[in-house]
């Protein structure tokens, strides 16, 4: 174990001491630091699990720190897949055991989450079976006094209104676990319904280039179920919803969306996964939003 954990357990787990607190405090930032380094690993957690802390804060709801940048709740791109999905399972984990809207803030340099209320042991029960299936991760969920957590600072609503944790607080209302890859794929109605996918002045549908008509509808549909970064799709669903001549068209254009950068690829296991590409985000509401179309997209 931790040097954290062993003196977190010697403490009295989440029921330590206001004596204790202050070297607990400064333990767990060390601690979180080690899983950042942890995160960057070709495999996770295998020599010591990385950790997470979750408390009780009672007025001030479900805490829990992650050993992620706390810059994650503004941009996505600053965490990689395995990364991010540790934070969508603990997004997820803290809606099933309380309640939403989620806000986020800093801890020192790591991500705070918040829920209005909830209950801490149901929290690390359910991160804890939302991150089991995550591929080259081990992990664990610890209970910390609420003081530990509730230093955190600039506690605000992620920034974007398809934040990727706004689609894992979602999923985590609608039952589901944020951290599977399919979940957004399973529940595309109701992410959509919940969401919204924003309709352009002049909407997709109508525009009169077919090309073009198929990109902005592409782009459209993966916005709308925020597939950015860390929330893939199968390149062979972008075909879905279209018909006749329109079906091999939508696979011509979604190569050609790859081929400008708007999209990117993830490969998987037998499988082609693409995603909005975050740092492109401006072209990509541009073409969905008016038809412009950016520099290196041939439609």
């Amino acid at each position: 174990m931790s040097a954290f954990a062993d003196a977190l357990a010697e403490a009295g787990g989440a029921a330590a001491p206001p004596e204790q607190q202050a070297r607990l405090r400064s333990l767990l930032d060390k601690e979180l630091q080690r899983g950042v380094h942890e995160l960057t690993q070709k495999r996770s957690g295998y020599g010591d699990p990385v950790t997470v802390a979750i408390a009780d804060a009672f007025d001030q709801g479900l805490l829990a720190a992650a050993p992620v940048p706390a810059a994650l709740r503004a941009d996505p791109e600053v965490v990689d897949e395995r990364a991010w999905l540790l934070v969508a399972a603990l997004a997820g984990a803290l809606v099933a055991a309380g309640d939403e809207p989620l806000s986020a803030g800093a801890l020192h340099d790591h991500l705070l989450l918040r829920a209005p209320a909830g209950d801490a042991e149901l929290a690390a029960v359910a991160f804890e079976e939302n991150v089991a299936r995550v591929d080259r991760l081990r992990t664990r969920a610890v209970l910390v006094p609420a003081a530990l957590l509730s230093t955190a600072t600039d506690l605000r609503p992620p920034i974007g209104a398809r934040h990727p944790l706004l689609i894992a607080q979602a999923l985590g209302g609608l039952g589901a676990n944020p951290a599977d890859p399919a979940a957004a794929e399973q529940h595309e109605d109701a992410l959509l319904a919940i969401l919204g996918a924003g309709e352009a002045p002049v909407r997709p549908h109508d525009d009169p280039d077919p090309a073009r008509r198929v990109a902005r509808r592409i782009l459209q549909r993966l916005a709308g179920m925020g597939k950015w970064g860390g929330y893939h799709t199968d390149f062979s669903h972008l075909a879905r919803g279209f018909a006749g001549n329109d079906r091999a068209l939508a696979e011509d254009v979604g190569e050609r969306l790859l081929k400008s950068g708007l999209l990117e690829e993830k490969p998987s296991v037998g499988q082609r996964h693409v995603f909005l590409n975050p740092r492109r985000a401006a072209d990509i509401y541009a073409l969905i939003d008016d038809g412009t179309v950016p520099n290196g997209l041939d439609v």
